[in-house]
């Protein structure tokens, strides 16, 4: 065989060597009746239309969020709108995600009422807003504790029950934010990155043994979660910004059609699905040209953005 051949040769057997491999992971088990989802954050907004969907499905429930009263409310639509065989198909727990024990108590509690957990779909999360002149450490360390350390504390609580059964699936609702650099929402920013990280590297362990992670990024929802958000800085004009950017129906996506393309995506055993065209592009485009990308977030930063109120860190 010629020298020159050498590199085609030994591409086409690298290919073969891929496919192979990609043919021995396990397939995606599909959503089907009857089995138990845990959502966190599941009271209302997105977390709540994810429950919608899998309840049209026929799976079993169990909503965790902190305020118990929405968590009620949040069951008694869904036990109107949906057919479920019972009430106690609907549990909901009223858990702080953010403590590793209430966390674990969580699980464990889904787990001795359903008999098994097949789904862990992890919506928790809060928000600041403003420059980061008027952030504080504090801002940072509790957007990290719910969004990246709450999604942590409910995986390693349910990984033993999926590891045990070689099957299972984990989904990780981050955000475009955890794809780029969105100015004014730092805390919530680093949070979702680091989110991201952990979400895909999961995905590169846990895949081969059966246990799926998909990583959720959605541009702008209308939600309703931006009146929940925390602001800071020039509380009036951040408000302004914010909700109304959040509440527009051309830069923002309709929360149930979120929930259903999030379902098919877990259907589907998908790595990562982006959502709304906006987020889908500007992730490629931060990937492709990140110093670009950064330019155009500090040329909207300096432009559209409020000013800050305080212009030393606290």
């Amino acid at each position: 065989m010629k020298k020159s051949a050498l590199p085609y040769r030994n591409v086409l057997l690298s290919l073969a060597a891929a496919g192979v491999v990609y043919a021995a992971l396990p397939r995606p088990q599909r959503i089907r009746r009857g089995q138990v989802a845990v959502i966190t954050g599941g009271s209302r907004g997105l977390g709540l239309a994810i429950a919608h969907e899998l309840g049209k499905a026929g799976v079993k429930l169990v909503l965790a969020a902190r305020d118990g009263d929405q968590l009620a409310a949040a069951k008694e639509q869904l036990l109107f709108t949906q057919s479920f065989a019972s009430g106690d198909d609907v549990l909901t727990v009223p858990c702080d995600v953010s403590n590793k024990h209430q966390a674990a108590t969580l699980i464990e509690t889904a787990h001795r009422h359903f008999g098994a957990i097949d789904l862990l779909i992890n919506d928790a999360g809060v928000i600041e807003v403003g420059p980061i002149e008027d952030q504080t450490i504090e801002a940072f360390e509790t957007a990290m504790s719910i969004n990246f350390f709450g999604a942590l504390h409910t995986i390693y609580a349910a990984m033993p029950h999926f590891l045990a059964r070689g099957e299972g699936a984990i989904v990780n609702i981050s955000s475009i934010g955890g794809k780029i650099p969105v100015p004014h929402l730092l805390p919530y920013v680093a949070s979702k990155f680091a989110l991201v990280g952990l979400s895909e590297g999961l995905n590169a362990e846990l895949r081969h043994k059966g246990i799926r992670v998909t990583t959720v990024c959605p541009g702008l929802m209308r939600t309703g979660g931006e009146v929940h958000a925390h602001f800071s800085g020039d509380v009036a004009k951040e408000k302004l910004w914010f909700q109304t950017s959040a509440r527009t129906p051309l830069i923002s996506a309709n929360v149930t059609r979120a929930a259903r393309k999030i379902v098919a995506a877990v259907n589907a055993g998908r790595a990562e699905i982006t959502i709304t065209p906006q987020a889908w592009l500007a992730a490629r485009a931060a990937g492709v040209a990140p110093e670009s990308t950064q330019r155009i977030a500090s040329l909207i930063n300096t432009y559209v953005l409020p000013e800050p109120v305080n212009k030393v860190l606290r």
